[in-house]
């Protein structure tokens, strides 16, 4: 018997009503909390987008007052605004400092009552006390964001500037002011999700008596045709000021084109902003060097680094440099982990990251003179980034059971759940009753050890059974780890009445170097055997389950991973699939994506190269290979914007089940990416995906 259909019962689900803000004292055009009424406890996609999202957060430097961004939707206007929010760092009620239509960010304490921030292509700052608010400085089109010189002495700045066509190519334009057509002559015209039309650089301004003197601004890359931060990813963490103003540590790939198509290989460069020289400090480091943060005392810096150029999920190294001697020291190298996200403690002494460990990221600390480690953080959670204020550690955390918030570490623990700071989202999932989550670690088909989570059904009986969908990881090389997204989210496909089986198979980080690396050039091989042994594990030792209403979901490589089981679906083991922007034809792939350092080394190169086993093998994988053998009702989802894996893709797998004579259902997003971002579309999406598998399954 089916559950209701979302999208037939809405209204029943949960009342929405303006909150305690009156929409009359709001400028047009904001949106603000809202207050929600849960009828049944049941986690919703609907409920989900009333959710407030937490952004970044700051703390003031005497460490009294947490400010962070919070995006709230409104599902008729299609979009959500940013505004910052103001709370003691001791607790208590937080208050909205910005009411306005445009989005805040970039928040920056200028000192304990005054707070800079960015809005649109503008600084402003705000006494905090009054509330007043002033324009800072008007940076224009192309502004991303900056950073405060620790001495105040200056600022540095990311702005995008349009690309011109080189002279050769401008003259066939001339009298055609209303053409689109695009002319290249190189790779990386396009990259993630977009065309690339502007060039993004960083540039140095600086403050006199207070102000900011915009008009003796510096382009720290002197105009060079390189980007920084780099794109698609990239922010302001890509660059960092010393303590005394007097240099700029920043992350760029000196490459263009077909160099930059080819290649991961970033550096970290140091400006001199008295003499505008620049430094390459990682010239024999071929891999990403990336993100870097300069020590309190101004004599070292660490940054993130990987080792092997084209391998973008190669293990994330925490090294530090001397900057006087050029000394460098790899403060992981007996840590089989990838780290992200450096902080200094405030006397040097040492160093804290957060690392993808077995399943979790959690907050790790070094020493740099012993190089001795510890966790410093440990629970069922994701803690994307933290912040550092005296010997406090503010850290943005999420669990597949909630949404993020703010949570407290001290630079002490060792091994600490953390306290909770914030409460975005408490009044609503009070209301609701989430799906229980469970750590289980099986034996792979050839006797390893597989952590896979299980996600109960919010209304779990053990009297009962319900059917379960085995959920496949992109990446190849990412983590299913304690993540909450508004795109796959576990918690709402457990509201719907299904068990989740989420493995950690084989390619997946924080397990070590090895297992992660077992999935290049592998790609039908181990990791499809860990899906399939998770599926059967469960199926077979959960009663609750039901093993003849099994199906199977995911996007990216797993989306591939879909199209390859629905090739190899053996006594018709799943009865419905699900692929999102997934690779159907690797030979396609190989010529369609654009960062194409990430097909050489996963697939091992072009499928034309004859001799290269590797490159064979893996063509020999491509799932449109095993079309003949599909035999399952398959809903295929794709975006006109995905650059990674174009459109097209999804078309032919579709077009292939539709000629085999199978139910199958297309989805297509013309104005979406890799992921599906826009509210209403997020909508379609995910009550097509409860749709889909409620016909099959239910």
């Amino acid at each position: 018997m089916k559950i209701y259909r979302l999208f037939t019962i809405v209204a029943a689900v949960f009342a929405v009503t303006a909150c305690s803000d009156k929409q009359s004292e709001k400028p047009q055009g904001t949106i603000g909390k809202q207050e929600i009424n849960v009828t049944d406890g049941r986690f919703t996609p609907e409920v989900m987008w009333a959710l407030g999202k937490k952004g970044e957060h700051a703390v003031s430097p005497d460490g009294k007052q947490l400010a962070y961004t919070v995006t709230y939707y409104e599902m008729d206007a299609n979009r959500g605004n940013t505004d910052i929010y103001l709370m003691p760092t001791t607790g208590g009620e937080a208050q909205r400092l910005t009411i306005t239509p445009e989005n805040e960010y970039n928040i920056v304490w200028m000192d304990d009552n005054t707070l800079a921030y960015a809005q649109g292509g503008s600084i402003y700052k705000m006494d905090i006390k009054s509330k007043k608010t002033a324009k800072w400085q008007d940076i224009g089109d192309g502004f991303e964001g900056f950073k405060v010189a620790p001495d105040h002495s200056g600022i540095v700045y990311v702005k995008a500037s349009q690309i011109e066509r080189p002279d050769h190519l401008k003259q066939l334009y001339e009298g055609l002011d209303k053409t689109t057509g695009r002319i290249n002559e190189d790779l990386m015209y396009r990259h993630w999700d977009g065309w690339v039309d502007d060039l993004p650089h960083i540039y140095y301004a600086p403050i006199v008596n207070g102000q900011l003197d915009i008009s003796r601004s510096v382009d720290i890359l002197n105009g060079e045709p390189y980007e920084c931060p780099m794109r698609p990813m990239g922010g302001i963490e890509q660059f960092d000021i010393s303590p005394d103003g007097g240099l700029i540590a920043y992350t760029c790939r000196k490459k263009t084109g077909r160099d930059y198509a080819l290649s991961t290989n970033s550096d970290i460069f140091l400006y001199d902003v008295a003499s505008g020289t620049t430094a390459n400090l990682t010239p024999d480091i071929m891999g990403y060097d990336q993100n870097p943060v300069f020590s309190h005392d101004g004599k070292s810096l660490a940054w993130e680094s990987m080792a092997r150029d084209g391998y973008e999920s190669d293990k994330s190294r925490l090294m530090v440099i001397d900057i006087s001697s050029r000394h460098r020291t790899d403060l992981t190298a007996e840590l089989d982990y990838p780290v992200s996200g450096i902080a200094w403690s405030s006397d040097d002494s040492q160093l804290f990251a957060t690392v993808l460990y077995r399943g979790m990221q959690e907050i790790f600390a070094f020493n740099p003179e012993t190089l001795v480690y510890r966790q410093v953080s440990h629970g069922y959670h994701d803690i994307n980034f933290f912040s550092l204020n005296g010997e406090t550690l503010y850290a943005h955390q999420v669990s597949m059971q909630y949404p993020a918030e703010v949570y407290i570490y001290n630079t002490s623990d060792s091994l600490a759940d953390g306290e909770k700071l914030t409460a975005i989202n408490d009044d609503v999932l009070s209301q609701v009753r989430m799906g229980k989550v469970e750590e289980h670690w099986i034996k792979t088909h050839d006797g390893k050890d597989m952590l896979t989570w299980l996600i109960y059904p919010y209304d779990y009986d053990s009297t009962k059974v319900y059917p379960a969908l085995l959920f496949c990881e992109g990446g190849p090389q990412s983590m299913v780890s304690q993540f909450w997204s508004t795109r796959w989210n576990f918690e709402v496909m457990s509201g719907a009445g299904y068990f989740i089986i989420a493995p950690n198979r084989r390619g997946c980080p924080g397990f070590g170097s090895e297992w992660c690396e077992e999935i290049s050039g592998d790609y039908g091989g181990l990791c499809m055997k860990d899906y399939v042994t998770a599926a059967d594990y469960f199926a077979n030792t959960v009663n609750q389950i039901d093993k003849e209403r099994l199906g199977a979901c995911g996007a990216s490589f797993g989306g591939f991973s879909i199209y390859w089981l629905a090739g190899h679906n053996e006594n018709h083991r799943f009865k419905a699939f699900l692929a999102h922007n997934g690779m159907f034809n690797f030979e396609q792939q190989y010529l369609e994506t654009e960062e194409s350092w990430f097909t050489n080394w996963d697939l091992g190169g072009p499928y034309w190269d004859k001799s290269n086993a590797k490159a064979q093998r893996s063509y020999s994988f491509s799932p449109h290979h095993f079309v003949d053998k599909w035999n399952t009702p398959l809903c295929v989802v794709h975006s006109e914007f995905d650059f990674r894996i174009v459109a097209s893709q999804g078309m032919a797998a579709y077009n292939a089940a539709k000629l085999r004579g199978l139910e199958a259902r297309y989805l297509y997003f013309p104005d979406e990416c890799h992921w599906v971002l826009k509210p209403q579309n997020s909508l379609l999406w995910h009550r097509n995906f409860i749709d889909w598998f409620d016909k099959y399954l239910k």
